[in-house]
């Protein structure tokens, strides 16, 4: 089976900044990929490029046609609505009839342990719950490919838990994950793959074991070594 995503040379540029710059990556299905690297790297563009949020200047990415995907922000944007209508909108936009897109919001917020809370406005829940309700939203879709944005960054050590058991149960279930964090304790306990940006460029793409019991390039080297002082 081919690759769910395939960027070749792919090169984004904001104004004068270059983002994102010859990027050579694929992503096969049932993987675990985290993007590591520091602020300004290039991993929450990359993101949005593989989910078409943005497009290449140059080189390209392709998407398996057939692959559904879906995206978890850093701080995930809550209506002002209930924790299951926020859940219930998406499979409804995306045609299904809202009796049935209700029932499966409801077992999707109990997949996250929030059905309690589905009648709760989404914006009034605590930070950690509201990743939850995103993590809820993206389920509720069905996605092939869930692509997650830093989502334990402003978390606490509890709700960090909650949600990377829920990461490694919806990979479970069959989903690939490519997810950016800057927690190498993390890395390490969810992904298969390891990919290294700086500036706009991947500098190493090895499986876990590998990356961090490995020679690496210089650069992955004195990041990596730094994150763990």
């Amino acid at each position: 089976m081919g690759a769910l995503i395939t960027l070749h040379n792919a090169g984004v540029h904001f104004g004068p900044v270059q983002a994102l710059t010859g990027c050579q990556l694929a992503v096969q299905r049932g993987e675990r990929v985290a993007l590591i690297g520091g602020n300004g790297s290039g991993k929450s563009t990359l993101l949005r490029l593989m989910h078409g949020l943005v497009r290449p200047d140059t080189g390209t990415c392709t998407v398996d046609a057939q692959a559904r995907q879906a995206m978890v922000f850093q701080r995930p944007h809550m209506l002002r609505l209930s924790a299951l209508t926020n859940v219930a909108l998406g499979p409804w936009l995306a045609g299904t009839r809202w009796a049935d897109a209700r029932q499966r919001a409801g077992d999707a917020l109990a997949r996250v342990s929030l059905h309690s809370e589905a009648r709760r406005l989404a914006s009034k829940l605590s930070g950690g719950q509201q990743q939850r309700v995103a993590l809820a939203r993206a389920w509720a879709l069905t996605p092939d490919v869930l692509l997650l944005d830093e989502p334990t960054a402003s978390l606490d050590p509890h709700a960090k838990r909650e949600v990377e058991a829920l990461m490694l149960d919806f990979a479970a279930q069959g989903m690939t994950l490519v997810f950016a964090s800057h927690n190498l304790g993390q890395v390490k306990r969810l992904a298969t793959r390891v990919v290294y940006l700086e500036q706009g460029r991947v500098l190493a793409d090895l499986p876990m074991a590998d990356f961090f019991n490995g020679p690496l390039p210089e650069a992955a080297d004195v990041f990596v070594k730094g994150e763990f002082l």
